[in-house]
């Protein structure tokens, strides 16, 4: 039986200062940088001095936004809901290290989409969408210069939440079909505001008014950085031969790190930074492995809040903030092929649940053994590997049984927001084992609940105050949840929790409980 095997790759460098450059790219949606001309086009609280935005307001706006852009001292910047050729330049003149700039705009749109670049810019392209909205903004093509290589860069904004997928789908298929029909072999990256999670085939699929698509997803299914479900990922990019896929960078970083904007509170990526295979440990221009990140000083994200650009309910503007989403970047160099040494490939043994976490999807069969059973609620259960993490099994535990070990093979995986879970057992072994599972039980009393190595763990004795739904604690609270309402406790009784699942939602960890059974009420 084949078993995953995640690999991890280290570049070690043969003098590399003398023969690359390392450089940065970035995209940044400014949040509505409007000039002061009337063009009839504007957001109603853009229109200058009607309200109030006026040369004293957009001068705050501009020092903000470049101070941003200055500290985040990217090679290559991507511009999202830029106004004009206007609004661009005057923002160059506060981010004087740019000589380069690129910016391209629907007439009948609000906002347009700009670069700003210390490498030239040797040409520009507008790939219009192929829609019936006459407002669809186009997606830029820039392509730079740098250290005499050639770097595509595809700029996209595309359409809101507002609509369904069926509105984003025109987005990524020009422009997969644009890339398509290149014969240059130019490295590309494509970037900016997507107004789609990295994992969208996953966050959309219960919302009706996104999922107007039957579950297929722009950003996921079109512009493939996923193949049936699975993520592609550096390991398997190189694997598909002659056909284009994109991996997402989103995926270089701990789950509970994407995030770069937040939708009533709720963590979201609407922005990404997506590569080709050309790119991994490619012959001109290569990625640097675990350099993606989103650029956060506490001036711009403080005690979990972005600092966005402020209004008041009238639509006044305050002349403070910055913007609703953060920058993210990577890092990339220019190489020659023959000056780097093989990749040293690490293999580690994922069966067990702990490397599990490590792994977006499973390309092959994954045997599991000894896992031990610790609670059951339906066709769902956690299991656990003692001296190991625990893990939620999705609807595939008919035949496992409380307090039993069993060896078994999966070769599905899934995220349910943020919540590893196994999703498809195809083999269950029972093994002969007399185990008391509340030994294997986390002490939530003296437990940090908000520790993300605890996922899927069950927490015992933990005693808390249950009001508007959280648990309430030493001056901390977590959300307690029930898919029956009925179970919960009554508000305002002090309870101590038996058996509860510690797992994650939308980057948030909670206690799960599945039946009244799991809590005690003491008061």
């Amino acid at each position: 039986m084949k078993r995953i095997i995640v690999t991890f790759f280290t570049l070690f460098l043969l003098n590399l200062s003398a023969f690359a450059l390392e450089f940065k790219i970035a995209s940044y949606n400014v949040e509505n940088l409007f000039d002061l001309q009337y063009d009839k086009t504007e957001y109603e609280e853009y229109i200058p001095d009607k309200t109030n935005w006026n040369k004293t307001i957009l001068d705050k706006k501009l020092t903000n936004i470049s101070k941003v852009i200055n500290d985040l001292d990217a090679d290559i910047v991507a511009l999202q809901e830029i106004e004009s050729e206007t609004s661009l330049l005057i923002l160059m003149e506060q981010t004087p290290k740019y000589k380069y700039y690129s910016f391209i705009k629907n007439p009948l749109s609000s906002i347009g989409l700009g670069i700003i670049s210390k490498f030239e810019i040797i040409e520009t392209k507008s790939i219009p969408i192929d829609t019936k909205n006459t407002y669809s903004r186009p997606i830029l093509e820039a392509t730079l210069k740098i250290d005499n290589k050639l770097l595509k860069v595809y700029v996209n904004h595309w359409r809101s939440k507002a609509a369904g997928e069926s509105a984003r789908i025109p987005y990524a298929k020009s422009l997969y079909k644009h890339i398509s029909i290149q014969n240059d072999n130019i490295p590309y990256i494509i970037l900016g505001d997507f107004n789609s999670n990295y994992d969208e085939f996953q966050t959309f699929l219960y919302d009706k008014k996104l999922n107007d698509t039957k579950g297929i997803t722009a950003i996921n299914d079109i512009l493939r950085t996923t193949i049936k479900g699975n993520f592609i990922t550096q390991e398997t990019i190189s694997s598909f031969n002659n056909e284009i896929v994109h991996y997402n960078l989103w995926l270089e970083i701990p789950y509970y790190e994407r995030y770069n904007y937040k939708f009533k509170g709720t963590p979201n990526t609407p922005d990404s930074i997506i590569i080709s295979s050309t790119l991994i440990n490619g012959d001109n221009i290569s990625y640097i492995n675990n350099s993606f990140g989103v650029f956060k000083p506490e001036y711009i994200y403080k005690k979990g809040h972005i600092q966005k650009w402020n209004m008041d309910k009238k639509g006044f503007h305050k002349g403070s903030g910055y913007s609703d989403h953060l920058p993210i970047f990577a890092s990339f160099n220019t190489n020659q092929k023959t000056n780097i040494k093989k990749t040293i490939i690490k293999n580690i043994d994922s069966s067990k649940i702990s490397n599990l976490y490590n792994i977006e999807s499973l390309s092959n069969q994954v045997e599991l053994k000894n896992v031990i059973i610790l609670y059951k609620d339906g066709n769902s259960a956690i299991i656990k590997q003692q001296n190991d993490r625990a893990i939620f099994v999705y609807n595939q535990a008919k035949n496992l049984s409380v307090g039993k070990v069993y060896d078994i093979t999966i070769d599905k995986i899934s995220r349910f927001y943020g919540q590893l879970q196994i999703t498809n057992i195809i083999n269950i072994k029972e093994i002969n084992a007399n185990i008391d599972i509340k030994s294997l039980f986390i002490d939530g009393h003296k437990s940090d609940l908000f520790n993300y190595s605890l996922q899927n763990e069950i927490i015992t004795g933990f005693q808390a105050t249950y009001s508007k739904r959280d648990l309430h604690y030493n001056n901390k609270s977590i959300r307690l949840y029930a898919k029956n309402k009925d179970i919960l406790p009554p508000q305002n009784s002090q309870i101590i929790i038996k058996k509860g699942h510690l797992s994650l939602y939308n980057n948030t960890p909670q206690i799960v409980i599945y039946s009244k059974d799991d809590y005690e009420i003491i008061k």
